[in-house]
């Protein structure tokens, strides 16, 4: 492996991403806190997410769940599939309701403490909703392994914000097209839209440290981010990959587990505070060293997605 080259390429990008992430943007971002409560923005929040939670309850029975026969409620053990990766989607997912339904309580001037729990509440709400769907349906089930994921997530988020009152540590993630989808797009998607959920080869997810928030009197920049990624790759089905999909006979592939280490950009508030919400839920390409765990393989990528 040439380390000049990804050396290089770390540079390269530190020096491009200066002019994007170098420029602040104001606390909480599109969501200013405000000071004292205030109702009207509050009753809005409510409102809408009662509207935006029947809405979905409504399209996830009649356009998911209707399409498949029901069952009595049952549990489903599916800690074996897809090489963990559904987990840690379960995990990131809970992990960024939590930090966007905190700024939202922050922005109609709920107290932090309220703003909090409120944040972790929704977020195990909504996640829980789709475990007790899965768990009426008689093709999965519901899967305390992923309501463990589920709890997982948002107690990081809540963890962090209780003991720093900010995100030193951000879950994200990254999508790339990978070529094992073509092999059974049933199970892993056929256009970009379902892929990008269902594809868990394609699927990255990622621990971001802000490290200057880890010094203190430093003069580190603030948008700098490292960063430890997880990922896997040759998964053609859940626990086993087929050998024949669809009468077509299909190609072996390794499944295996990857690492990712790389640095990459963050968006930070007006007071150098890594901003939790949507701006850093997808992880911004750069250069990254992938490990291939069975393999030994080591890659380097100049763009990472």
């Amino acid at each position: 492996m040439n380390m000049f080259r990804i050396i290089c390429s770390v540079i390269l990008f530190l020096v491009i991403s200066k002019n994007v992430f170098g420029q602040r943007v104001p606390e909480q971002g599109f969501l200013p806190v405000s000071e004292n409560f205030n109702k009207a923005r509050f009753n809005l929040v409510i409102i809408s997410e009662a509207g935006i939670a029947t809405l979905a309850t409504i399209g996830l029975q009649y356009l998911w769940y209707k399409k498949f026969p029901k069952s009595r409620f049952h549990f489903f053990n599916d800690n074996n599939e897809w090489l963990n990766m559904d987990k840690v989607g379960h995990a990131t997912s809970a992990y960024n309701i939590s930090a966007f339904q905190y700024n939202l309580m922050r922005w109609s001037g709920v107290k932090k403490s309220s703003s909090i729990l409120i944040a972790g509440g929704t977020a195990l709400a909504y996640m829980s909703m789709i475990e007790i769907f899965d768990g009426f349906s008689a093709k999965w089930g519901f899967s305390k392994g992923d309501m463990l994921a589920n709890i997982a997530g948002t107690a990081f988020f809540v963890a962090q914000q209780s003991a720093w009152n900010k995100q030193k540590i951000q879950l994200q993630f990254s999508f790339h097209n990978s070529i094992y989808a073509k092999y059974n797009p049933q199970e892993l998607g056929k256009s970009l839209p379902q892929r990008i959920f269902k594809d868990y080869n394609g699927q990255s997810y990622w621990l971001s440290f802000n490290i200057s928030s880890f010094l203190a009197n430093t003069n580190f920049p603030k948008w700098i981010d490292a960063d430890v990624g997880y990922g896997a790759e040759g998964m053609t089905g859940a626990v086993i990959n087929p050998s024949v999909v669809d009468d077509r006979s299909i190609p072996s592939f390794i499944r295996q587990r990857k690492l990712f280490f790389g640095v990459t950009g963050a968006f930070v508030t007006k007071n150098n505070t890594p901003y939790p919400s949507w701006l850093n839920i997808i992880r911004v390409p750069s250069p990254v060293l992938e490990w291939k765990l069975k393999t030994k393989e080591i890659k380097e990528h100049f763009l990472y997605y």
